[in-house]
């Protein structure tokens, strides 16, 4: 559906995006993370032929979308919806059907689908509301479904559900799987909420300082980042620098200042390597005859406990600090608190190595 190969813009001297390159396949929701600034609603602008790259090609539905005949055509076969769209002083049946009559459809129809739309997004009784008196919510939800109306075969989400409330966040999220599920709508959504790109999207791609420099599923991304830059951004906790002593048909000995660790990896003994595993891959038992798989279990002092939702972050100093996440629920079971001695083991499986260049 979407094939870009060495895009790039630039905004006077200043360089937005650089060399990216990626596809689109039909059918699916691909997401876009990265920090604020990284690019992405830019990337995302160049996709919708709001903008025109500064370098690269890019091929939309098998056009050439640089071509200035060809864009008008494709234009129409896209829609966007932006963190914060405009919603006009009419009625949310007027703001959904906008697009609708732009188009010359016949009212019966324009009929038919704002109401099936309405339905859609939850709010089948709003159509002669004003639209200036929603929610900021429903009013994303009536943005969503003037994009929606007009069967665009790739929908753009630009940050869909930034500052929603939860409620709000799940209706959209509801929304746009079963457009993507029951229109087969191509989706590419951008988003700093991690988890809603791990809920929402079967490929990811990393835009960081205007480069995507890793694409792939969300074990991929947030289980085996390709950098260490990467790894931080999806919150891995646990990142430690070393060297690999020895390694016996490919389950190899890490030394990190202050402990080693086993990890599976085919790096020789010298490499000089990242180890990194997240905080949900820690088990921490009370003491050290729990039964565990594990082959790296570290006796250690709980340094603090940081409450994280209905989860909270352990920080255990087993000679380095080994952080874990577990459940309230599960710490006030351990009766865990600061000072107390407990066992931290995580699985060699569950540790990506990364070599150190």
């Amino acid at each position: 559906m979407i094939q870009a190969d060495g895009l790039s813009k630039w905004y006077g001297e200043k360089e937005i995006l650089r060399e990216i390159s990626f596809s689109v396949r039909e059918k699916e929701i691909f997401g876009l993370i990265g920090p604020s600034g990284s690019g992405k609603s830019t990337l995302l602008r160049l996709l919708d032929l709001i903008e025109v790259p500064t370098g690269g090609s890019l091929t939309i539905l098998g056009e050439d979308a640089l071509d200035g005949d060809a864009r008008f055509g494709l234009r129409r076969r896209l829609a966007m919806l932006s963190q914060k769209p405009v919603i006009f002083n009419r009625t949310v049946y007027d703001n959904i059907a906008l697009g609708m009559r732009y188009r010359n459809e016949s009212q019966a129809t324009i009929g038919k689908r704002v109401g099936e739309a309405l339905r859609d997004i939850g709010l089948p009784d709003y159509a002669r509301r004003n639209a200036r008196t929603l929610s900021g919510g429903e009013a994303q939800r009536v943005a969503l479904a003037r994009a929606m109306v007009t069967d665009p075969e790739v929908l753009f989400l630009d940050e869909p559900t930034a500052n929603l409330d939860p409620h709000s966040v799940e209706k959209i999220e509801e929304t746009i799987l079963q457009l993507n599920r029951d229109a087969g709508t191509t989706v590419v959504v951008s988003t700093h909420d991690m988890l809603q790109g791990q809920r929402l999207a079967g490929r990811i791609g990393v835009v960081m300082e205007g480069r995507i420099p890793q694409i792939g599923t969300t074990v991929d991304i947030f289980h085996k980042p390709a950098t260490k830059k990467i790894a931080r951004f999806v919150q891995v906790d646990n990142i430690f620098s070393g060297a690999i002593t020895e390694n016996q048909a490919g389950e190899a000995t890490v030394a990190v200042p202050g402990r080693s660790f086993s990890a599976v990896t085919p790096l020789g003994p010298g490499s000089r390597v990242s180890i990194l595993f997240r905080a949900e891959d820690v088990t921490i038992g009370i003491d050290g005859t729990s039964r565990t798989s594990a082959r790296n279990v570290y006796q250690g002092t709980i340094k603090r406990i940081i409450p994280s939702g209905p989860f909270v972050h352990v920080i255990i100093d087993c000679g380095i600090d080994i952080t874990a996440l577990i459940t309230i629920r599960s710490a006030e079971d351990l009766e865990l608190a600061p000072g107390k001695e407990v066992f931290a083991s995580v699985k060699a499986t569950a540790i990506h190595v990364l070599p150190e260049s």
